[in-house]
């Protein structure tokens, strides 16, 4: 069963943690390329440091607030709906799962990343739309299937450096 530790709300941790969820946002509403059913962006990396530094319950609170929090301030598309908040829960539960106190190998950067692909990005973000939007959503299943498979490995790539960047400055400048 997971425990939280009182060490998980101290100043600085509340502090990073909302330091990542802004810097989350920053790259989900405007640094992304946004399409009605797609969108392109690198705001997975600040979920995954939460993953990494605070494991999978605080990352999945974190990330799901940040969902939050941006579709509430900058609705880029559309209004909130919770299942891309169950989603974005997920997502930070499953870096942390694979990434908190873990060894950081290409193998749990490929395994995390086709989980959250998969099960993710493809099933789970497909339902959401087709809940709301109804069977258009399936024809363009297509073409997010192909911006998966061709974001995928720039995602490998990414996750496993920024652990292995983020345990180094870590062991270094003492942070968390």
């Amino acid at each position: 069963m997971l425990k939280l530790n009182r060490n998980y709300f101290t100043a600085r941790t509340i502090a990073t943690m909302g330091l990542l969820m802004a810097l989350q946002m920053i790259l989900t509403r405007f640094l992304a390329i946004q399409l009605p059913f797609l969108r392109i962006s690198f705001s997975f990396i600040p979920t995954v440091m939460m993953g990494l530094l605070f494991g999978p319950l605080l990352a999945g609170v974190g990330t799901t607030l940040a969902d939050f929090i941006g579709i509430t301030l900058f609705p880029v598309t559309g209004s909130y709906f919770p299942g891309f908040s169950v989603s974005a829960f997920l997502t930070g539960a499953i870096y942390g799962l694979f990434f908190h106190k873990r060894d950081i190998s290409w193998r749990s950067a490929f395994i995390s990343n086709l989980l959250i692909m998969v099960i993710i990005d493809i099933i789970l973000n497909t339902l959401w739309l087709y809940l709301m939007m109804g069977p258009v959503a399936i024809a363009n299943l297509p073409l997010r299937i192909g911006k998966a498979l061709l974001q995928f490995p720039v995602n490998v790539f990414l996750t496993y450096h920024t652990c292995r960047t983020l345990l180094y400055q870590r062991g270094s400048l003492r942070i968390l």
